[in-house]
């Protein structure tokens, strides 16, 4: 039996912020994850204009930031 995903099957990132200690992102099905910006020492390091340079990537599965040069993925985020 194969389980063929959907477009809507798909977990995406809605809506990010910041607070000074973790990143907080709300997923299409309405869970809100956060976690620590220590994790992630690009995202730590950054200004907070640099960490608000963000975009959508691959239609919500993952975010980029420009002016630092990272990526990060929802399915990576959940890890």
């Amino acid at each position: 039996m194969s389980t063929l995903m959907t477009e809507s099957d798909i977990l995406r990132a809605v809506e990010i912020w910041f607070t000074e200690e973790k990143i907080y992102v709300l997923l299409s099905d309405d869970r809100e994850i956060a976690v620590p910006l220590k994790w992630f020492p690009r995202l730590s390091n950054a200004t907070e204009k640099q960490r608000n340079n963000w975009r959508f990537i691959g239609k919500g599965i993952g975010i980029h930031w420009e002016d630092i040069d990272e990526d990060l993925s929802v399915k990576g985020l959940l890890k």
